[in-house]
């Protein structure tokens, strides 16, 4: 018994010690090489997404956080962010004004908040507490990110329609593809048949029943879905980085993580589903 006592110390440093062959596939992806542009629409659209995110702090995260530390301010460097961009969709005339207008009555101190100085006995206006910027995140401006992006990297309208929805310019561009597969400016593939080049667009569905492909989508051509796309701005090494706005309420830079070949991998369960890349020709 004492024997045994004494050699059970060994045994446990024995098997601490040796471990299972690691899976070769992250080492694999790891040593990919870097994915390169299309061609020199795409390098303008990735250099429009890149300066936007520097101009938002450089803000950027790996993986699937849920929140940030914290919101940044409605600075009105910011708010004038938020503007250009929905002055790049349809309906982002009213929306700016509505916007504008909620800014200067939240801004101007009213009579009712006067007050007494306490050393001098003057009244003094109090100044409110600064806004965050997700004050404004009603309506989402992720697609007016995209439609503001795709119009600074000089995208024609034919081929990229701005919309304040991530559906409707989705519609637009499968349209093209439909009428155009060799000439289209963007091109539909199924997640996990491409491997997304920067450049290029990654979106998933937020809603309760995801689509699968593309393809499904064209059977509710026309109708609303809540949607969310991002440009993909760097690919290589087992990750991409994509730049999507109204993400965490900013412009946010996220990293994930793809297979050895580049191709995406599925988010987690409680995530989003990707269903479509737009691979990007210009």
């Amino acid at each position: 018994m004492r024997r045994l006592l004494l050699l059970l110390p060994i045994l446990l440093v024995a098997g601490c010690a040796t471990t299972p062959p690691s899976d070769p596939k992250p080492a694999e992806a790891r040593n990919a090489p870097a994915r390169q542009l299309a061609g020199p629409g795409a390098a303008q659209l990735v250099a429009a997404a890149e300066r936007e995110w520097r101009d938002w702090g450089r803000i950027a995260v790996e993986g699937w956080p849920v929140a940030l530390d914290r919101t940044p301010d409605a600075t009105p460097e910011l708010f004038d962010k938020l503007m250009s961009y929905w002055s790049a969709t349809p309906d982002g005339p009213g929306i700016i004004n509505a916007h504008m207008h909620f800014r200067d009555t939240i801004a101007v101190p009213s009579l009712a908040s006067a007050s007494l100085d306490p050393v001098s006995g003057l009244p003094f206006n109090v100044v409110p507490a600064n806004v965050a910027i997700s004050s404004y995140n009603t309506p989402a401006w992720s697609a007016a990110f995209i439609s503001y992006a795709m119009n600074s990297a000089g995208v024609a309208r034919s081929d990229f329609r701005p919309s304040s929805a991530h559906v409707f310019y989705m519609d637009g561009m499968i349209d093209n593809f439909l009428a155009d597969p060799q000439g289209a400016a963007f091109i539909p593939h199924h997640v996990h048949d491409h491997a997304p080049r920067p450049g290029d667009l990654l979106c998933y569905d937020r809603s309760a029943s995801p689509l699968s492909n593309w393809e499904a989508r064209m059977a509710e051509r026309g109708r609303s879905r809540p949607s969310h796309c991002d440009i993909v701005v760097r690919a290589g090494g087992g990750t991409i980085d994509i730049i999507g706005g109204n993400v965490m309420d900013v412009v946010l830079r996220r990293r994930i993580p793809t297979d050895a070949q580049g191709v995406v991998l599925p988010p987690p369960l409680e995530r989003p589903p990707f269903f479509v890349v737009f691979e990007n020709r210009r």
